[in-house]
């Protein structure tokens, strides 16, 4: 069995304050295929000074994602906007949970200034929950779009949103800002929803994917489940139908990875042979694009991910 340090000192305020009650939960030994190197090259390190100098939060930071060494090396970063602390408190999720700040309002100009800086030709920008706000913080991300527009017209934009459950045109304000890519992620399968995702509800997430596609027939749709928490095949296959049905262009499947000993327990992990036979299955049930290995992330490869995509279209026209 292997130790975990929780991100957080003794005298320092706790990232989940809502999880401190709960029990530690057992964490699992790492397998060999799911261990990644400490990041420690030039251009991570170029990376992190561009996000500080433009005082800016990245989901790569915040999520404690397993691929921030690959990533920022190649100046690859995911923007997380309108603050660090997220009003859920979803049990697998590593990003801190509380009252957040207000807005920047200079920050679609930062984030479109450090798109341009590191002179990224594909950005992907994701935001904290934001239950706070009349609005989700729609017009924000739809500001946060146009900005990069102006600034890096040629860059693609990939947005990975929340909900904006209960915020009534929300989502339209977001789609009509014509990001390339619309992302919104499932996370796990139905039953689940309860004790992983108790804040968002399954067919809510589904049909705002469907809304896009409605109101934009064009702009690609991208969605994703973490497995390793107590799924069952059948039920991984049931969300792939479930994503299909609703016209999603791209699937993403990934190991979960518990980030403190009070966050979910890891159910197992799963082996790069189940990963690879999902992939199988997800291409046969008409997915344009698939990405699923025990480390794959909504935003890893998304560029190269992003121009398989359009190819995979283009041949089917």
């Amino acid at each position: 069995m292997a130790t975990l340090i929780d991100n957080v000192g003794v005298d320092a305020k706790p990232r989940h304050p809502e999880k401190q009650k709960r029990e530690d939960s057992p964490v699992l030994r790492k397998p060999e295929w799911i261990r990644v190197k400490a990041p420690v090259s030039k251009g991570f390190n170029q990376t992190r000074d561009i996000v500080r100098s433009k005082n800016l939060t990245t989901v790569c930071e915040e999520a404690a994602c397993p691929n921030i060494g690959e990533c920022w090396d190649k100046k690859h970063a995911t923007m997380m906007i309108m603050g660090d602390t997220c009003t859920r408190a979803c049990a697998f999720c590593n990003v801190k949970t509380g009252l957040p700040e207000a807005l920047d309002a200079q920050e679609p100009q930062n984030v479109a200034a450090a798109v341009f800086e590191m002179g990224l030709k594909h950005v992907v920008i994701t935001s904290v929950d934001r239950d706070d706000l009349s609005d989700g913080g729609g017009e924000h991300f739809a500001a946060v779009v146009r900005a990069i527009r102006e600034r890096s017209p040629e860059t693609t934009i990939e947005i990975l949103t929340p909900d904006f459950l209960r915020k009534d045109g929300a989502a339209e304000i977001v789609i009509d800002s014509k990001p390339d890519v619309f992302n919104h992620n499932l996370e796990t399968v139905p039953r689940l929803y309860l004790s992983i995702r108790p804040g968002a509800r399954y067919f809510h997430s589904l049909r705002l994917l469907e809304r896009v596609k409605e109101r934009d027939p064009e702009m690609f749709t991208k969605s994703g489940i973490m497995v390793g928490l107590g799924e069952t095949r059948e039920e991984v296959m049931q969300v792939m139908d479930d994503m299909r049905s609703a016209g999603i262009d791209f699937i993403t499947i990934g190991q979960y990875l518990q980030p403190t000993r009070k966050h979910a327990p890891i159910d197992r992990f799963v082996h790069p042979d189940e990963f690879k036979s999902y992939e199988t299955v997800a291409r046969a049930k008409g997915f344009l694009m698939v990405s699923s290995s025990p480390l794959t992330r909504s935003s890893h490869h998304a560029g190269e991910d992003f121009a398989r995509l359009q190819a995979a279209r283009a041949a089917k026209r």
